[in-house]
């Protein structure tokens, strides 16, 4: 039996597929096993996965169900007593699943060790580090206060969780298309202490979108889906950090729309998203002047502009803040 099951959700990931599970399989700690959840491929993701010539890889696959249907249909078929999830585009680095499981090991208490996270473009390139966030894992409520204003491990190829307490909060929550990962993390965080390693083992693909305005507008609902049912539970000690958890949303969705193709629709959207940064915390504009100045110039130039004109707009703005 292995101590650790490792998760790959898989829908129509050939082209990243390869790398992420190849990061897998040279981890230094050894003891595991790594299920794929084919979810419905259509790109040869499944039958490049198939030939995979290593015992520790088994392949389940299934008719398309979603990303939170497939993780909860691959903890199912695991055995390790931890597990780790990790998704198709992402990977990480050789000593990632060591150092979480060690410090599972040194604090028994804990049922989720994290990690930090690099995001790259791509072609797999770092253009960002993550937040250094540390869990005080002596403070059953450290990670839970930070989850309620913003999803401090980042991505879902973060941590390494127990899986009796990963069964005991009933897994991931099948009717979310996005904020899966977040609302995961602060159910458990209610019950049990985090663990922090403070190294950056998480590389986390960033992709280019098609349809960014709507993605955007899917995030924002599920989003408030889950912080509407957080707040309803938490404890009145806790509800103070609600308008935080909404600034720091719409805060993140401009930023990240920020760095998609501009259109009209997206400036429109992101518009609106500003407005809700400036409504929920408006100390931001003196606190963080710059940033607001510069997410607003940007905005107005999606807006007034026709893609392409302002495309090239934007680009030169990044070109000067750099």
């Amino acid at each position: 039996m292995s101590l650790i099951s490792v998760i790959i959700p898989l829908y129509n990931a050939r082209a990243t597929l390869p790398q992420t599970l190849n990061s897998v399989l040279a981890q230094s700690f050894n003891d595991f096993e790594v299920i794929v959840v084919d979810d419905g491929s259509t790109d040869g993701s499944l039958e490049w996965v198939q030939e995979v010539n290593d015992p520790r890889v088994r392949v389940f696959s299934y008719a398309n169900g979603g990303a939170a249907v497939a993780r909860n249909r691959g903890v199912k078929h695991a055995v390790g007593e931890a597990v780790a999830f990790l998704d198709a585009d992402d990977y990480w680095t050789p000593d990632k699943l060591a150092a979480q499981w060690q410090a599972l090991q040194v604090h028994p208490e804990a049922a989720v060790a994290h990690s930090w996270t690099q995001f790259v473009d791509e072609q797999g390139q770092v253009f960002s580090q993550g937040c250094k966030f540390i869990a005080n894992v002596s403070e059953k409520d450290s990670a839970y206060r930070a989850l309620l204003v913003t999803n401090v491990l980042e991505s879902g190829s973060n941590p390494l969780i127990q899986r009796q307490a990963l069964l005991d909060i009933g897994g991931f929550d099948e009717s979310l298309k996005s904020s899966q990962d977040q609302d995961l993390y602060i159910r458990l965080a209610a019950r049990y202490p985090f663990v922090t390693v403070p190294r950056y083992q998480i590389f986390y693909r960033i992709m280019a979108s098609n349809s960014i305005s709507s993605n955007i507008e899917r995030q924002e609902q599920e989003a408030l889906r889950v912080y509407e049912r957080t707040f309803a539970e938490a404890p009145s000690a806790y509800q103070y950090l609600r308008t935080e958890s909404l600034a720091t949303l719409y805060r993140y969705l401009v930023l990240r729309g920020l760095e998609s193709r501009s259109s009209p629709r997206l400036g429109r959207t992101l518009a609106r998203c500003y407005a809700n940064v400036v409504r929920y915390k408006p100390t931001l504009l003196k606190t963080q002047t710059r940033l607001m100045t510069t997410m607003l110039v940007k905005i107005l130039v999606m807006t007034s502009l026709p893609s392409q004109q302002s495309q090239s707009m934007l680009a030169w703005l990044r070109h000067r803040s750099d």
